[in-house]
């Protein structure tokens, strides 16, 4: 009898060497629960893993196999504000851990099934005396306390990030699902490693998921002191960002991972540069909700197109910014509503100041205005001062345009898929705008420009000289973010090289192939009319 194919991670928990063993076969949620199990986290708890490097990876049947000498390392990054965890909870309550014992039995039932090909009677009666008592548990409307309510919603089948799969629009079952799991983990305690983490540029938004970014964005507003200083209630926070990742469509960029990676930039920039110390806590609240909200409703389809294919957005804001002037609207049909509302108990005067400030710094994210913005802040910078008005209004549209081009700055490994992400989007609009007979925007056009040199150029005059001139400011930046763009030029530079010349060394292959059958007497003339070129024409390749 042939076994079946398994897998064997080592990890640790706690400082506790364990491993789990899994068919190849297994599903990542199963996975996902073996890892739970082995950290007897709650049903709710945040659970990172990561590697030798320190790097988080993806908790999932595709883990790479390790030995006891490269184990990895099993951390519950947010749980419940009990010390205790769930099961042990469970074990006080009922004199036994019920989930535990569960899982457990699920990993015997794997592990019998592998080893002998079938599942003993035994284990069929012990899961039937199982699941008699958890439907007990369940059907008792006083014990829901105990956390044992199975999530009905929840499935093993992630639909694709792209949109051209998917619905642009997130539908109420998908809003639903999040928005549960994002209530359940809105009360867990993140650790301070991973709020020391989240101020750093360094941070990978590819490992957590959406409702997780919420309880994230939720510590950004906690840890700044917005929740005290503006009377902020949590539930009123809580809508909002759901209201938030509800209106951020599925689209491979500028979607609702794309507003995390712009506000966490934002969020780093303030700790980085002390910001808390030189500018007042409105400012620093303007500029984060602005973050949150500058993409509000993106389409995948930039102003130009909004303006060339005469869109609903292009026509209602007279061809000046469509996009960011409808991102601000839909931000701010979001606050008029009581319940997502987190600027409703500010006075009069702060409300007019906050939403004066939302709309100049989202308005600054159209790139029509870069040179403009840029220009301003480079006049004002060797007299810059933090108590004029004027001078802190062009910072912080300055702060809005790092952040929300910043992804250059991240590791490679974090950066590059997103720069994977944005060239489907440009492609996309590209090839729309061939069907519908428009102009086709230059640098989104998939057969003049590849994934280097749609950055060379990008890095070179538009990202250094921006971030150049904010470390001119802040001059701990250097090392910051902006090392890491002139790394990033040079990957790209190097990449576009190689891409050069394996085009320069296919090129003599494809020219033998067009001139192998033409006879050596004819003449050039000749040579072009029976190779299919006009003889009035140059060649093109």
């Amino acid at each position: 009898m042939n076994k079946m194919a398994t897998k064997i991670i080592y990890f640790t928990v706690n400082g506790r060497p364990e491993q789990a063993e899994f068919s190849v076969n297994c599903s990542s949620q199963d996975v996902k629960d073996l890892f739970r199990s082995a950290a007897e986290a709650g049903p709710h708890d945040i659970l990172k893993l990561y590697n030798r490097k320190g790097n988080i990876i993806n908790i999932s049947s595709n883990l790479e196999p390790n030995n006891p000498n490269s184990c990895y390392k099993l951390e519950v990054v947010a749980s419940g504000c009990n010390s205790e965890p769930l099961g042990v909870e469970l074990a006080g309550a009922l004199g036994f851990d019920l989930s535990s014992m569960e899982k457990r039995l699920q990993c015997l039932e794997k592990k019998i099934l592998i080893e002998a090909g079938n599942t003993p009677a035994v284990i069929y009666e012990m899961k039937k005396q199982v699941d008699l008592f958890r439907e007990k548990l369940e059907s008792v409307e006083h014990l829901s306390w105990l956390g044992l309510f199975k999530d009905l919603s929840e499935s093993t089948h992630k639909p694709s990030p792209f949109y051209h799969k998917r619905a642009l629009h997130k539908t109420k079952d998908e809003c639903e699902h999040v928005r549960e799991k994002f209530l359940q983990m809105s009360c867990l305690e993140v650790s301070e490693e991973v709020r020391q983490y989240l101020k750093t540029p360094t941070f990978d938004n590819w490992q957590w998921e959406d409702a997780e970014i919420m309880v994230l964005l939720q510590v950004m507003y906690t840890d700044l002191d917005f929740i005290a200083t503006y009377n902020i209630e949590t539930e009123v926070l809580q809508q909002f960002l759901f209201e938030v990742y509800r209106r951020y469509n599925n689209i491979p960029f500028h979607n609702f991972k794309h507003c995390f990676c712009v506000t966490q930039m934002m969020y780093g920039l303030m700790w980085l540069t002390d910001l808390r110390r030189k500018m007042d806590s409105t400012d620093l609240l303007i500029m984060l909700t602005s973050a949150v909200c500058h993409d509000l409703d993106h389409t995948g389809y930039n102003n130009a197109y909004q303006i060339n294919a005469r869109t609903e957005l292009a026509l209602r804001y007279n061809d000046i910014s469509p996009l960011e002037n409808h991102h601000c609207a839909v931000a701010f049909e979001i606050l008029e509503k009581k319940e997502s509302n987190i600027f409703k108990n500010v006075t009069l005067d702060q409300y007019k100041r906050i939403r004066e400030g939302i709309i100049k710094c989202i308005l600054a994210t159209d790139m029509t205005r870069h040179n403009e913005i840029l220009s301003k802040f480079k006049s004002i910078l060797s007299l810059f001062d933090f108590d004029n008005k004027e001078h802190k209004d062009v910072l912080m549209m300055i702060l809005i345009k790092v952040s929300d081009i910043s992804n250059e700055a991240r590791p490679m490994e974090v950066a590059e898929p997103w720069l994977d992400c944005l060239l489907q989007e440009f492609y996309n609009q590209s090839d729309i705008e061939k069907l519908e007979g428009l102009p086709v925007t230059p640098f989104m056009d998939r057969d003049k420009i590849t994934k280097p040199s749609s950055q060379t150029g990008f890095i070179r005059f538009v990202l250094l000289p921006l971030f150049i001139e904010l470390a001119n400011l802040f001059p701990c930046l250097e090392q910051q973010i902006v090392d890491p763009v002139r790394k990033a030029l040079d990957y790209y530079t190097e990449m576009e090289k190689a891409l050069a010349r394996e085009k320069q060394d296919r090129a003599p292959c494809e020219n033998a192939v067009k001139i192998k059958d033409i006879p050596v007497a004819q003449s050039t003339t000749d040579k072009r009319q029976s190779s299919g070129l006009d003889a009035s024409k140059p060649d093109t390749q």
